[in-house]
């Protein structure tokens, strides 16, 4: 994808990108086999030989060599089994090693007015009390089948906190009427996933007794549900993003929509 500044990067490198500008030292990319392969090539890029090119192109210099030290940043997990989100987390369990984690989707881009999301949710950890912190955004009705929804109460000094009294993975319109408000919202506004999500050590810990005990959802170990299990054992905060977007390239109409919208966005 061609970005604002005309040079064309894989849609991960835009992630990598952020996350590090976010302050994130260690980053480890939860891969299908042979796909680690092929990102770690494409990040260590052209060779000594084609670089000697690239320096009347100063820009694209600059970005081959930034992109070789990003390389040494980054780790992957091999889920050999697609058995669902769940279990495509857990498989970072020796990377994390028992520190807090910030999840974010693959397949999606996010962009903020004044402060990335990435770093604003990585800081919420000095407010979490160790408890995880999933970022949500506003959404209505017909968007409650794609997310996991909240219901909560707002922190009093600091509204955008809330404090999670349920989580559900994709509710009906009538469950979400009825067990899934936030104060301080419309009728039919609804707070969901936003895509990224602080995760406190106890998470590995249920979805190892998910495996252990083949809890599934449609087949799959649901992240969610661990969440769910986890606020119960736990507590859990969520983070409401006013002014940040996401962008999903998951599926190609969403795909289409997005390049440009992104491209558009400061």
């Amino acid at each position: 994808m061609v970005g604002p500044d005309g040079i064309a990067r894989a849609l991960i490198h835009y992630q990598l990108i952020e996350l590090l500008a976010a302050g994130i030292e260690e980053i480890c990319i939860i891969v299908q086999p042979g796909d680690d392969k092929r990102i770690r090539d494409y990040l260590l890029g052209p060779g000594d030989e084609y670089l000697k090119r690239l320096e009347m192109h100063p820009l694209l210099l600059k970005e081959a060599r930034d992109m070789r030290e990003m390389a040494d940043r980054v780790t992957f997990a091999v889920q050999h089994e697609q058995q669902g989100y769940g279990h495509a987390v857990y498989q970072t369990k020796g990377f994390a090693n028992d520190q807090t984690i910030l999840l974010c989707l693959g397949d999606h881009l996010f962009r903020g007015k004044g402060v990335s999301p990435y770093k604003e949710l990585a800081e919420t950890a000095k407010l979490s009390d160790g408890k995880s912190v999933s970022a949500v955004n506003a959404i209505g009705p017909a968007e409650l089948k794609g997310f996991g929804t909240i219901a909560g109460l707002r922190r009093a000094g600091n509204s955008r906190l809330i404090d999670v009294s349920l989580i559900i993975e994709k509710p009906t319109v009538e469950v979400a009427r009825q067990r899934l408000r936030v104060d301080g919202l419309q009728d039919d506004v609804f707070l969901g996933w936003f895509g990224m999500h602080l995760l406190s050590p106890g998470i590995y810990t249920i979805l190892e007794e998910m495996i252990a005990d083949n809890i599934r959802d449609n087949g799959e170990f649901q992240l969610t549900r661990a969440q769910e299990i986890q606020r119960q054992r736990e507590g859990y905060l969520a983070l409401e993003m006013l002014d940040a977007m996401r962008f999903d390239f998951g599926v190609p109409d969403d795909f289409v929509s997005s390049v440009r919208a992104f491209r558009e966005v400061d």
